[in-house]
């Protein structure tokens, strides 16, 4: 028979690796891969649907499910997670050395619905007590002018936010002073370039991200995959066949690390870090599957209503695939 075939938009992760080159194929399923960045996989899918299965941002799916306005739905596969302690960045002259130092402070951020930026807020006012209501938000393009919402929102009146002018960048900001942080998930060039009028809040980021984890058990969640819901209900075990094949493409990568004749990855202790990463997080420290990740998906949903961006706590079940919330035992 003939398989069912299904655009699937995603950066070239190493944990799809495996669906790429064949060596882990879903059952039924003849996936047409589309090798983009996030920001244009996001902004096609959040605007025009554009895909049957796709990589997704956590924070914009959250509010296009509390809108009603989003056609698809998720199954338990976290694209990507980053601890994000080491993505808020400071002027060295501003006078911030401690995270309570934000308040009053203009920071910068590319989008407000960000995820990265939702868990940055939400670890920065559960943690060390500084709201969003603290800080003067600046918003636009982090190396290019012009960059918006790609979701529109109705935010709390107690959160000043405002776009930067037409011709400037958050990073020329930053470096000239004209705001005194910036939080994102890709670190502006002006600190990747060595400016001395830069740095990261947390000089011992891997410290604090340690400790965080280590109080919360929480790996923060950023991109989820979606399916379109006209798919679902047409095919609705695609979920879990995808489900399936996404987990046993992660676990190629596994493998590839527990090979000790040869370096799997570009890395010189590889070996050290991921014993390092286990003896923290465990033995499946990139975990798929709802209730491993229960603690991380309650808490963003938490901090996104919190922050004003959905209006309720969406119920982990009006977010994932059914069918991905057990499995079957022989």
């Amino acid at each position: 028979m003939k398989k069912l075939e299904l655009s699937f938009a995603c950066w070239n992760y190493d944990r799809i690796g495996a669906l790429l080159d064949g060596t882990v194929c879903p059952k039924g399923i003849d996936l047409n891969y589309l090798n983009m960045e996030v920001e244009e996989t996001f902004w096609r899918m959040m605007r025009h649907h554009e895909f049957d299965v796709a990589e997704l941002s956590l924070s914009s799916y959250l509010i296009g499910k509390d809108r009603g306005t989003l056609p698809a739905t998720a199954i338990p596969v976290f694209m990507s997670r980053s601890f994000r302690h080491s993505g808020i960045y400071v002027h060295t002259g501003a006078g911030i050395e401690v995270p309570s130092d934000l308040r009053g402070k203009r920071v910068g951020l590319p989008e407000y619905q960000l995820t990265a930026c939702l868990w940055i807020r939400g670890i920065l006012e559960h943690e060390y007590g500084v709201k969003p209501s603290d800080v003067h938000w600046f918003s636009g393009g982090e190396e290019k002018p012009g960059r918006i919402e790609k979701v529109a929102l109705d935010l709390p009146k107690d959160i000043d936010i405002r776009p930067i002018n037409a011709n400037q960048t958050l990073n020329r900001m930053l470096e000239d002073g004209e705001i005194d942080a910036f939080i994102a998930p890709r670190a502006p060039s002006c600190f990747l370039n060595g400016s001395p009028n830069v740095r990261r809040l947390f000089r011992d980021y891997v410290r604090e991200e340690q400790m965080y984890y280590q109080k919360t058990h929480i790996f923060p969640i950023m991109h989820v995959i979606v399916i379109q819901d006209h798919i679902l209900q047409q095919h609705p075990w695609v979920a879990m066949n995808l489900y399936q094949a996404f987990v046993a493409a992660k676990e190629k990568v596994y493998e590839g690390f527990r090979q000790t004749a040869a370096l799997k990855v570009t890395l010189p202790w590889l070996m050290a870090e991921v014993e390092r990463t286990k003896e923290i997080m465990g033995e499946d420290f990139w975990p798929y599957g709802i209730e491993q990740n229960r603690a991380s998906l309650e808490a963003a949903i938490l901090y996104s209503y919190e922050q004003g961006m959905i209006h309720r706590k969406i119920p982990l079940d009006e977010l994932f695939v059914s069918s991905t919330f057990e499995s079957f035992t022989i």
